[in-house]
C-alpha cells in the first residue's frame, strides 16, 4: 500500500492550489469571505510570490460604529459588510477583484456580500442570478417572521433575545437596515463623528483668548 502525502491545508479544505495558481498567474485582487457563527468578515487580497497582501479588511463588528443592532452573521449585515469594504477599497483606487474562497461551499450570505461590494463600485464578475433578492437583504423576511410569532410572547423574545436586547424591534429590521446603509454610504460613522467634535473642542479652545495677570505695582520705596 502507498501512502500519497498531501498538503495540510488541502486536508483541511482551505485551499485550492489550482485556483490559487490562477490567481497568481493572472495578477488580481481577489475577495474571501468567511462566515463563522457569530460574525462574517471579508477581505480583499493582492496575491504576491512571496506572501498574500491584505489590501482592505471589514469585520462585522464594525457595523456597530454606524449604529448596527442586528446580527452580525445575517444576510443584511453580510451585505453591509460587503459594502464596507467596497468603500474602502474604491477609497484606496481598488476598483476591480475576483471571489476566491478555496474549498468552502458557495452560500447566499457569500452572494449578499458580494452585492454589497458590487453596489459600492467594486467591479465583480457574478451573475445576477445567485444573488439574494432586495427584500430578504433589507431584512423583509425578518420582519415578516418576527410579525408572526408576536402573539406568542414566549417565543418571541426567545427568537429575537440579542435584537430586543440592542434595542432593535425585528419588525423594524427594514427601517433600521436603510438607516444604517445610509450611514455607511455617506461615511457617517460614530467614531468620526466623536474625533470631529473633539477635534471642533480643540480648535474652539486654541482659539479662546488667553488671560494675562497684570503686574503689581511696585509701591515707594521698594528696591529694584
Amino acid at each position: 500500500m502507498v501512502y500519497t502525502s498531501t498538503f495540510r491545508r488541502i486536508r483541511e479544505r482551505k485551499t485550492n492550489y489550482r485556483k490559487r495558481e490562477k490567481l497568481l498567474i493572472g495578477k488580481k485582487d481577489f475577495v474571501t469571505v468567511n462566515v463563522s457563527d457569530q460574525n462574517v468578515s471579508a477581505q480583499l487580497i493582492r496575491p504576491d510570490l512571496l506572501g498574500d497582501k491584505v489590501m482592505a479588511s471589514v469585520h462585522s463588528n464594525e457595523l456597530l460604529s454606524y449604529g448596527w443592532k442586528g446580527s452580525r452573521k445575517n444576510i443584511p449585515s453580510c451585505y453591509l459588510v460587503g459594502l464596507l469594504l467596497g468603500k474602502k477599497c474604491i477609497q484606496k483606487k481598488i476598483t476591480s477583484a475576483i471571489l476566491y474562497i478555496g474549498k468552502r461551499h458557495f452560500t447566499t450570505k457569500i452572494a449578499a456580500c458580494l452585492k454589497g461590494m458590487s453596489e459600492a463600485g467594486l467591479e465583480m464578475p457574478i451573475s445576477k442570478e445567485v444573488l439574494p433578492s432586495e427584500e430578504r437583504i433589507q431584512g423583509n423576511h425578518i420582519a415578516e417572521y418576527a410579525k408572526k410569532i408576536k402573539s406568542n410572547d414566549d417565543l418571541y423574545k426567545s427568537r429575537f433575545s440579542s435584537n430586543l436586547g440592542s434595542g432593535l424591534e425585528p419588525e423594524k429590521y427594514p427601517n433600521h437596515f436603510s438607516e444604517v446603509k445610509d450611514r455607511i454610504v455617506n461615511d457617517k460613522s460614530e467614531k468620526k463623528s466623536e474625533k470631529s467634535d473633539k477635534s471642533v473642542k480643540s480648535e474652539k479652545s486654541d482659539k479662546a483668548p488667553k488671560t494675562t495677570k497684570p503686574k503689581a505695582s511696585k509701591k515707594k520705596g521698594e528696591s529694584k
